[in-house]
């Protein structure tokens, strides 16, 4: 039957398509040989040639160029009498046309299908007008019957194969069809299938089982009716996908997933399903998954008891993970209670030892009151009654049932209402505590290595369980836990505690005491532990000041030990008054003696070690500065304009090999050094020329103290804790008022001496400074006969009034003498003797043209003995 009617409407579809075609193919020879003869007959010359003498020699050769190039059958041109110019059949020119032409001498075209001399064929007529209105002739072009169907003809095959295409695919369409169908009804006529049908349907919603048919497209196809009633799905459920049925979100979160499930429990309302899932598609049925419901709401009992320890092993986790995150005893504390609180018990406190708190090693309970100090509180809000945060709690370790003995009893009240021995503490306080509304206490102490280090204590109140035996486990495990992070903490606090310690002890308490720098330091630890940082301002003779910043490279004891060295170092090596280049090449080789030393010993030696190492003259203005691998300073003008000038890069101490180099720099009275270590500026996610500008921008356009510029300074580049060392040291220039110096050139001849003792008397009362002027005399006389005997020219004098009275005496020569005892027959040697006995400080420093030796008086009272 359905090929039948295929073959119908397809000889239909191919007769419609042939008789549509022709009368297209009609209807265009119409359009065309009404196109020819209306173009023809209003050609120009067309007219011209009717009215001469002989049309048919003009217009022939005419029509039969253009019949061949239209594709016409003929052109006819006729007179108004009806007589043939032209014809493709001479024979028929000069005779009359057949057919109703009169209508076109009345000036109306028309087309026809009649019969011609050629045949059957459309004929268009068209009248030739002349310029006056008049019918000069008539044109006729005809396009025989033959014609008209050869272009129609060419359709037919087409329609034809369209035809048989169609029947082809039909045919194999229902073939196939018919072959699914009996695949898939295995072979059975309609009756089997309906009577199977019924069968089937009457056991699907029959069974007490709740079954669903789920697509690949996680969309229900089939429900029966007890997993309606065990889901509670909509009348419109078929269809929809299992996501927005409405039901319980780990239940449509299973029944989407696709996967093989057996007897997984998930809610349903008030109900709990045991769900399987296998797929269809095993053998050879359509792709999804048939789920199946049974009802286990009397397992819900046993299915919350497990909930409950799957709630605590997730608390556990949360524990190994967020408890010990720091190595704070105070934070270590805060987070067990955070984690317990309010997932395990209402509200959560943790006493520690003060001991433990300090970092000390725990002492285990002598039979006294062991006090504990509130560490932490969580879960309780404003106004409840139990003891604040630190607040000192006693505890007697020596009763059957003490609270964080030395056995490590636990202790477990399950109705603080019904314990009278949970009352005799504190009666007052537990009064408070049970109106609040507190019912049940366990308290479980912290051990590590046998000693207790505190206590945790769970309260409840809005959750009206008691602790049990399960809850008593579940808070050892987790106390234990903590309690080994505690100790942890507490070990790097004391470790710390004493790394800090000797590195405060190894840099400078205060500063000294001199006139040629208004100074401000600030020293920050790292967040990871001590390091190597160190700075230090060293008076030097002449109204001189040192600066020094250092870094060793790398945290903890080693580095602090090694930056004590070094300082120590600097200072012994500042007292011979070296150039900053010359200082930095003598530490750069005791470094690689301390690293030698250290390899050979099976120790790792000085990773690497930065300084810089600066002179500031108060006489001259001018600074003269270098640097061994560190960064160099920041200058500060009085105007406020920032420079970073460029010192010479020596390689960090310790790697030896190249000679280092010193910049000299003038520096305007008023104008701020800044020298810092490469925390300041460098940092993980900074770049470091991102710090050298954010440096800039902080000391620039502002004329602030020293203290005010460490404090600026630190704020903008470091708003939280660094992450290694940071070392600041800000230096404020002064010069020394020229009225208090004065100098003289000395002539090489001992008769000079008494000249400069009078020259320096006549100054030191100028300066008020009288009762000086024996101990000066007498000091300028050794000095200078000194330099007369022994040096060179020239030889200058110059006094200096600081917070001492400096006298020197410089000359060209190298040569320094020596302090020694003379003899009784010596006729010399006593005077540098008496120099030292006088002066309380004196020395020699080298400068580029020779040598100067100094001496320093105290104006504070008299000179020493």
């Amino acid at each position: 039957m359905m090929l039948g009617i295929v073959l119908l409407l397809v000889a239909a579809a191919v007769f419609s398509l042939v008789v549509q075609g022709r009368r297209d193919s009609t209807h265009e020879a119409e359009a065309r040989s009404m196109s020819v003869a209306q173009t023809f007959a209003h050609a120009p010359g067309t007219v011209a040639a009717l009215d001469s003498r002989n049309p048919t020699a003009v217009l022939q050769p005419l029509t039969e160029k253009t019949r061949k190039l239209t594709g016409v059958e003929y052109i006819v041109v006729a007179g108004t009498n009806g007589t043939r110019y032209t014809h493709p059949d001479t024979a028929l020119i000069g005779k009359h046309i057949i057919g109703p032409y009169k209508e076109a001498l009345e000036g109306e075209s028309f087309t026809r299908t009649f019969t011609t001399s050629r045949g059957p064929a459309v004929v268009s007529v068209v009248p030739v007008p002349r310029p006056d209105g008049s019918v000069a002739g008539l044109v006729s072009v005809g396009i025989t019957v033959e014609n008209v169907n050869a272009v129609a003809d060419p359709s037919i095959p087409f329609a034809i194969g369209t035809a048989v295409a169609a029947l082809v695919l039909t045919t194999g369409a229902a073939a196939l069809v018919s072959r699914r169908l009996g695949r898939q009804t295995r072979g059975l006529g309609p009756a089997e299938m309906t009577r199977m049908y019924e069968h089937h349907d009457a056991v699907l919603h029959a069974v007490r089982e709740g079954v669903l048919i789920i697509g690949a497209d996680h969309r229900l196809l089939l429900a029966n009716d007890e997993a309606r009633r065990l889901l509670g799905l909509p009348a419109d459920a078929e269809g929809r996908a299992v996501t927005d049925l409405g039901l319980e979100p780990r239940t449509a979160e299973l029944l989407a997933s696709g996967r093989v499930a057996t007897d997984e429990v998930r809610p349903a309302g008030n109900r709990l399903l045991a769900v399987n899932l296998r797929p269809t598609g095993e053998r050879g049925g359509p792709p999804g998954i048939v789920a199946t419901l049974r009802d286990t709401t009397e397992l819900q009992v046993v299915t919350g008891r497990a909930e409950t320890v799957r709630e605590r092993l997730m608390l556990l986790y949360r524990a190994g993970a967020r408890i010990g995150t720091t190595l704070d005893v105070t934070t270590t504390a805060r987070e067990l209670a955070e984690v317990a609180a309010p997932g395990f018990a209402d509200s959560v406190t943790v006493d520690l030892a003060d001991s433990v708190l300090r970092g000390e090693e725990p002492q285990p309970p002598t039979g006294e009151a062991m006090n504990m100090r509130r560490t932490a509180v969580c879960g309780t809000e404003s106004g409840h009654p139990l003891y604040p945060l630190g607040k000192v709690i006693g505890f007697v370790p020596t009763g059957p049932e003490a609270i964080g003995s030395s056995s490590g009893h636990t202790w477990m009240v399950p109705d603080l209402t019904a314990s009278s021995q949970w009352r005799q503490a504190d009666p007052e306080q537990s009064a408070k505590i049970l109106e609040y509304g507190f019912h049940s206490l366990l308290s479980v102490p912290l051990h590590a290595r046998g000693v207790i280090l505190g206590m945790a204590n769970f309260w409840r109140a809005q959750n009206e369980d008691p602790f049990t035996a399960e809850d008593l486990s579940f808070a050892e495990e987790l106390v234990a836990r903590a309690a080994v992070s505690v100790d942890n903490a507490r070990r790097y606090t004391r470790e710390h505690e004493m790394a800090v310690t000797l590195q405060r002890s190894l840099l400078p308490r205060g500063l000294p005491e001199q006139n040629a720098l208004d100074v401000a330091f600030r020293y920050l630890p790292a967040q990871a532990g001590v390091g190597g940082d160190w700075f230090d301002v060293i008076p030097l003779s002449g109204a001189r000041v040192a600066l020094v910043v250092g870094d060793v490279v790398g945290h903890g004891l080693h580095a602090a030990a090694t930056m004590g060295r070094l300082r120590t170092t600097v200072h012994n090596f500042s007292t011979l008054d070296l150039p900053p280049d010359e200082l930095l090449g003598h530490l750069d080789e005791l470094v690689l003696r301390m690293d030698q030393g250290e390899e050979a010993d099976g120790r790792g030696g000085i990773t690497g070690a930065t300084c810089l190492y600066a002179i500031y003259d108060a006489v001259s203005g001018r600074c003269s500065m270098a640097r061994a691998g560190h960064p160099g300073p920041a200058l500060v003008l009085p105007d406020g304009t920032v420079q970073f000038p460029e010192i010479p890069a020596g390689l960090p101490l310790g790697i030896g090999g190249m000679p280092f180099e010193a910049a000299e720099l003038e520096v305007p009275e008023g104008s701020r050094l800044v020298l810092y270590t490469d925390g300041l500026i460098e940092r993980r996610d900074r770049d470091i020329d991102e710090g050298m500008e954010q440096l800039r921008q902080a000391l620039a356009d502002r004329d602030r103290t020293p203290e005010e510029t460490c404090d600026d300074v630190l704020e903008a580049m470091l708003p939280t804790r660094p992450g290694d060392d940071v070392a600041l040291l800000v230096a404020r220039t002064r010069t020394l008022d020229p009225a208090r110096r004065v100098q003289w050139e000395v002539v090489p001849d001992p008769s000079a001496v008494s000249g400069v003792r009078k020259q320096a008397i006549r100054w030191l009362a100028d300066q008020g400074l009288d009762e000086e002027g024996f101990v000066t005399e007498l000091i300028l006389s050794e000095l200078v006969t000194n330099a007369i005997r022994y040096g060179s020219e020239p030889i200058m004098v110059r006094l200096l009034y600081d917070r001492a009275l400096i006298c020197e005496v410089s000359d060209c020569s190298s040569t320094s003498p020596h302090l020694r005892y003379a003899a009784t027959t010596d006729e010399g040697g006593r005077g540098l003797f008496l120099v030292a006995q006088f002066a309380e400080r004196w020395g020699t420093r080298y400068t580029e043209r020779g040598k100067v030796i100094w001496s320093e008086q105290t104006l504070e009272g008299p000179p020493a003995g």
